[in-house]
């Protein structure tokens, strides 16, 4: 029994050494932990001071044909005939459309007609007066009888000059039937049907002049107090951007809109329809100190401020991040004009603002990408 004890004994023995020698070995492997801190870097970029800022506003207006009109008839009565649709392009003097010229044509017959009537009768009256004054000198007629017929001539004669008058409105009725276009344009709508009765003035047709197309575009009362005539302007029209003159300024607001409308002549090679939306892009300059700043810079503050972070220069290569509060003039979609508690040159963070806080220490990432090469 003694033999058998010693025998384990000298064996644990034997397993507890094999353990401390591996405990040994592991152990040489355990390094140390760095002495070298690690900062974030961050992105960062120097406010630049300016004196003013461009606000680039967009008013919106129409575009018509310098010739667009709706024509008709300048009497009543039924449509005869149309000879055109709408997108039918038309020259000038080009017949439209008829109305019916039956009773004109019938008046016009009776007045021809009453007009032989009365030239027969003024011959008679005349050849009637001269007997009489012959008569008259061999004292066989009276001058009552003289002056009568002397009248009847002269009665006879202001009664075709009527005629003749009435015969000539008849003859411009039946010419003024026929609607003829008043320039080169382009049907844009055609508003009647053949056989309709149209009403005195009633609109037939829709005609787009061929022309220059113009842009009626409203401003501001400030903004037109700017302008000035032959100016040029930049008009956007659909995807097509045009410089532009403007052909003249409104002298009274708009009292519905409060606008004062420029009239703006768009170039010739201008491909615009009748009624499209125009565009004018107008850039003006705001007196007022500030800086601009990436929006991805700005970050929400409190009092209806907002907030950029600033690398403040702690020791050779690390900064340390300042909160400044700023107010924002303008934007636009990828700027802000700001102004506030920043001083020219100073560093603002422009990414990656979730990722700091402020008194954090970081590295500044152009000065690290410097350090590498």
């Amino acid at each position: 029994m003694f033999a058998v004890r010693s025998l384990s004994q000298r064996f644990c023995y034997w397993v507890t050494g094999i353990s401390l020698v591996a405990l040994t070995a592991c152990g040489s492997d355990v390094k140390e932990h760095a002495q070298t801190v690690e900062y974030q870097s961050v992105l960062t970029q120097a406010l630049v001071p300016h004196d003013r800022y461009q606000k680039i506003q967009t008013y919106t207006g129409t575009i018509r044909s310098a010739n667009t009109t709706g024509i008709g008839f300048e009497l009543a009565g039924k449509l005869n005939t149309i000879w055109v649709d709408s997108g039918d392009l038309v020259k000038k003097g080009q017949i439209l459309a008829q109305l019916d010229t039956d009773l004109l044509i019938a008046e016009k017959q009776q007045l021809e007609a009453s007009l032989l009537q009365t030239q027969a009768d003024i011959d008679l009256a005349i050849s009637t007066l001269a007997r009489t004054q012959k008569l008259k000198t061999q004292n066989y007629v009276s001058a009552q009888q003289l002056d009568e017929t002397q009248q009847q001539v002269i009665s006879l004669q202001a009664n075709q000059k009527r005629i003749e008058a009435s015969l000539s409105a008849a003859k411009l009725k039946i010419e003024k039937s026929t609607l003829t276009a008043p320039f080169d344009g382009v049907i844009s709508q055609r508003y009647h049907n053949q056989g309709e009765v149209i009403a005195l003035g009633s609109a037939v047709f829709n005609v787009v002049g061929n022309s220059q197309p113009v842009a009626y575009i409203g401003v501001p009362v400030d903004i037109a107090q700017q302008l000035t005539a032959l100016q040029h302007v930049d008009v956007r029209v659909g995807k097509q951007t045009f410089t532009a003159q403007i052909a003249g300024i409104s002298a009274e607001v708009n009292p519905t809109s409060r606008t004062v409308q420029i009239r703006i002549q768009l170039p010739e090679s201008a491909r615009a329809i009748n009624g499209e939306i125009a565009y004018l892009v107008y850039q003006q300059d705001h007196i007022t100190p500030g800086f601009w700043v990436p929006m991805s810079a700005l970050t929400d503050g409190v009092r209806g401020l907002w907030n950029v972070y600033v690398a403040v220069k702690d020791t050779a290569s690390v900064y340390k991040i300042e909160r400044r509060d700023v107010e924002i003039i303008y934007t636009d979609e990828q700027q802000a004009y700001v102004k506030g508690a920043i001083q020219p040159n100073e560093l603002i963070i422009v990414d990656g603002l979730h990722k700091v806080v402020v008194d954090q220490h970081v590295h500044l990432a152009d000065n690290l990408a410097v350090e590498a090469l």
